[in-house]
């Protein structure tokens, strides 16, 4: 079966640093593929290379069969691959709404005259897009909250409007960065939540993320990156056993918590 993405050898130096060595990883529709690893293991950096942000030194990145490596994000979010950051990109003075809908615009009609015009083209489609706005909203449970300031809601909340905003490109893969990180036990049930339900859809999800008890329960798949390179890879039974994934990046503390979710 093609993977819906797939990284194949991706590498990667700065100054002659190697920040990303031969990382490969797939992930097909409905599979959570967790990546994990210390700080300053290259997660992020290998986000930046699949999402099109860096160009690789090396390796490809193929986006349901078709090799996208290095090309532009918006095209990529054309294709079906999108992603959220480790910091909030949130339009703070803007309803929660109004936020979801500017990740529509890729699905949009564009026309210069319409928009000048007031053509009635151009007011049912911000129609259509307020309600398909609205529906992403249920989906990650902030209907309630279509109308609030995004700068009023919960900082939990906000990470779910940005997972609500990427859905908006209808993506066939989703990357999410940290998703939970900073959220309370509440705030991280509810990610765990709408991530699960995300993949039930069929699409398939990339995640990076520091919550062990998270990682442990809600992955098909865990990848353990350690100083830019593969340490281990498996289901999450396999990982949180594994000596050198304990010994580099769980610890013993670590290793409870994963052997506790």
């Amino acid at each position: 079966m093609t993977a819906i993405l797939a990284a194949e050898g991706l590498g990667i130096a700065f100054g002659g640093v190697t920040a990303v060595d031969d990382v490969s990883f797939r992930v097909e529709a409905g599979q959570i593929l967790a990546i994990i690893g210390p700080n300053g293991a290259g997660k992020t950096t290998l986000f930046n290379m699949v999402s099109g942000l860096y160009l690789p030194k090396s390796g490809r990145v193929r986006l349901g069969g078709e090799d996208v490596t290095a090309m532009e994000p918006h095209l990529l979010a054309r294709r079906g691959l999108s992603r959220t950051f480790q910091n909030l990109q949130i339009f703070f003075r803007m309803t929660a709404a109004e936020n979801v809908m500017v990740g529509r615009h890729l699905h949009e009609a564009r026309g210069i005259l319409a928009h000048l015009f007031s053509w009635p083209s151009v007011a049912r489609q911000n129609r259509a897009t307020r309600e398909a706005a609205l529906a992403l909203l249920a989906r990650v449970g902030l209907a309630a909250e279509a109308d609030t300031p995004a700068g009023s809601l919960s900082y939990g909340a906000l990470k779910r409007l940005e997972i609500a905003r990427a859905l908006a490109t209808e993506p066939r893969a989703l990357l999410l960065d940290e998703p939970a990180a900073g959220c309370n036990p509440v705030e991280t049930e509810e990610i765990d939540r709408v991530i699960h339900q995300i993949a039930r859809e069929g699409i398939a999800v990339v995640l990076v993320e520091h919550d062990m008890k998270l990682v442990m329960k809600i992955s098909d798949r865990i990848l353990v990156l350690d100083h830019g390179r593969p340490l281990a890879e498996g289901t999450p039974a396999e990982v949180r056993v594994h000596p050198d994934v304990i010994r580099a990046y769980l610890g013993g503390q670590g290793a409870r918590e994963a052997n506790h979710a």
